[in-house]
């Protein structure tokens, strides 16, 4: 077999190490970063056997082995890590139900556990759990409310990060007209609780007609179905957004625009999302997930960079039957999963190195220009996405549920899988593609990433870094003001036209964020995970213009984050006297 020559930076190497690779009972690793990919390239190549006894999968094992060690395309964590090995749980998004009943409540906690072990991430609502002071007809006593159960799993999520395996992490989903709303909303204003959560609210599109019109709204009890309170909306969304402001949770799920996207509604409502909030999932569904990295879709021609949308495409075509193969490919961790993941054939196709991409072609993230390019992107991926679906439809048949579908009932096109594009956060898949994570702006030109190791690992754009040297500004005096500043845009003697180019995510302002993530979720099926970041200085009301935006741009849910709002994050670069920090709980995708 012809063996493609594997190019990672350092810090790839050592999240592969840290992370990924096989190890023998010793500790020690036993497999290269190749060996990985050709494992991986292997076992999810033998699928086509399943639909054809005579394909041919040792050329298409050195396609997937060429898409990956190209690093042109990676698949979730949990395919990389556990492809070909005993665990052979492939996928890293899952949503569970949480019942009204105690056997329920930790029937799911053992579920999620099991979850966690095998590398997956898992979302709840919370919203069926009955109020706190509620009955008990049980016990005669009184229930403790969706808040104490949810520091339950956190506490069992916990047990299994100590016992080695990848971090687990959760979304805890409450619906916003849930008596115990108050108390969700301010469950992580405490640095140190709840860890293991991202926490949103459920936010309906009757909530925000009542915001906006300063109208009453009702608070109903899930058990009873009676209204127990009646408020003022406009006072339950400033809470939202002050506990926003002030420590970036919780987030906003917009449900009813997730369900209007459902594709199976004769199946259920969804109610939830993954840890990052990019995936809605029906109770007992789950999703892989993988990333296009768009900055190597680029051609150069004429001392600058274009884009090479005919290798896109191709790369699309690849990166979708792969993903379609890890379904078949993983063993699923419940039985009830395995029925609907399979009916439904979910999968997250998304892209990654978008900041980059952009860098490449010269265009800054804050610009016409930028929103442009990004809806003829988008467009484009969305289109060849579900092309590819469409022709492994030809091939291997519709997804089973296909007939319960929007798309059966529209007479519409017929899919593989019922839904193909979601735009996650990257996290480290983007580190050993070396490239910036999911749609976010550059976090900063140089930073330290606070994961995997002690002391963080230290990050200079390469771009950046063959532009000062190109233009004979690389010095150390540069790089050190560089590291102590993170953005360029202060440092006087650095040209106009290359700052305008290096933004970083605190040089943007958050409208433009938003419109970014709105002119992407026009054309994803799932939802979009980014960031929204607040300089510190920024107000409440500039939060909640924001959240008003996003909700009438159409986006599905949004979270935001304040400069120094936190203490323990991520990201950071070093500054003067502090730290400078960023974004939500590490989650590994």
């Amino acid at each position: 077999m012809n063996k493609n020559i594997l190019f990672l930076s350092p810090n790839a190497k050592l999240t592969l190490e840290k992370r990924y690779l096989k190890r023998n009972v010793l500790g020690k690793i036993i497999e290269s970063p190749e060996d990985m990919f050709r494992r991986v390239a292997k076992n999810i190549a033998s699928v086509d056997l399943i639909y054809n006894k005579k394909a041919d999968i040792v050329s298409m094992e050195e396609e997937f082995y060429h898409l990956m060690t190209s690093l042109q395309f990676l698949p979730n964590s949990p395919a990389l890590m556990n492809a070909g090995r005993h665990l052979q749980q492939l996928l890293a998004c899952f949503v569970l139900p949480v019942e009204d009943s105690i056997e329920g409540i930790f029937d799911t906690v053992k579920q999620a556990a099991l979850i966690h072990k095998s590398g997956g991430g898992t979302g709840f609502s919370f919203s069926r759990i009955r109020p706190k002071n509620d009955i008990v007809s049980a016990s005669c006593g009184m229930a403790s409310g969706p808040v104490s159960f949810m520091k339950v799993f956190n506490e069992a999520t916990e047990a299994i990060n100590q016992g080695g395996f990848r971090r687990g992490a959760n979304m805890a989903a409450l619906n916003v007209n849930h008596p115990d709303i108050f108390d969700f909303i301010h469950a992580k204003n405490t640095e140190g609780v709840l860890t293991n959560f991202n926490i949103s609210v459920g936010i309906t599109n009757a909530f925000m007609e009542a915001v906006e019109n300063d109208a009453p709204f009702p608070l109903i009890n899930p058990r009873t179905k009676l209204v127990v309170k009646t408020i003022r909306a406009k006072v339950l969304f400033q809470e939202i957004v002050q506990s926003a402001w002030k420590n970036g949770e919780p987030g906003v799920l917009f449900i009813d625009a997730i369900n209007a996207a459902n594709p199976t509604p004769l199946l259920g409502s969804i109610e939830g999302t993954n840890p990052c909030g990019e995936q809605p999932l029906l109770p007992y569904e789950a999703c892989v997930l993988g990333s296009v990295n768009v900055s190597q879709m680029t051609t150069y021609k004429n001392d600058h960079y274009e884009m090479n949308w005919h290798t896109l495409e191709k790369t699309i075509h690849l990166a979708v039957h792969f993903l379609d193969n890890v379904i078949d490919a993983t063993k699923h961790p419940l039985p009830q999963i395995e029925v609907l993941t399979k009916g439904n054939r979910k999968i997250g196709l998304g892209i990654m190195g978008f900041a980059d991409l952009l860098i490449k072609l010269n265009i800054p993230y804050n610009s016409e220009e930028a929103m442009r390019f990004t809806d003829k992107l988008l467009r484009f991926f969305s289109g060849k996405a579900n092309e590819a679906s469409e022709r492994l439809a030809s091939e291997r048949g519709m997804f089973p549920n296909y007939e319960k579908s929007i798309y059966a009932r529209q007479n519409g096109p017929k899919y593989r899988n019922a839904t193909r594009t979601t735009i996650a956060p990257t996290g480290t898949i983007s580190i050993i593609a070396n490239c910036s994570s999911g749609i976010e702006p550059l976090f900063a030109i140089a930073y330290t990433r606070n994961v995997l190791v002690e002391g963080g690992l230290p990050e200079i754009h390469p771009f950046f870094e063959n532009v000062a040297k190109k233009r004979g500004l690389y010095t150390d005096k540069l790089l050190a003001e560089v590291k102590r500043e993170g953005s360029i845009q202060n440092i006087a003697y650095i040209p106009d036209d290359i700052k305008r180019i290096f933004t970083t995510a605190r040089d943007i302002s958050p409208e433009y964020h938003v419109k970014i993530q709105s002119i992407c979720q026009k054309y994803i099926d799932n939802a979009v995970s980014k960031t929204i970041n607040f300089p510190k200085e920024s107000t409440a009301e500039d939060v909640e213009k924001v959240f008003l935006l996003a909700y009438r741009s159409g986006c599905k849910g949004i979270t935001i984050y304040r400069d120094k709002s936190r203490m323990s994050q991520a990201l950071s670069f070093e500054c003067a006297c502090t730290k400078d920090l960023i974004g939500k709980n590490t989650v590994v995708l």
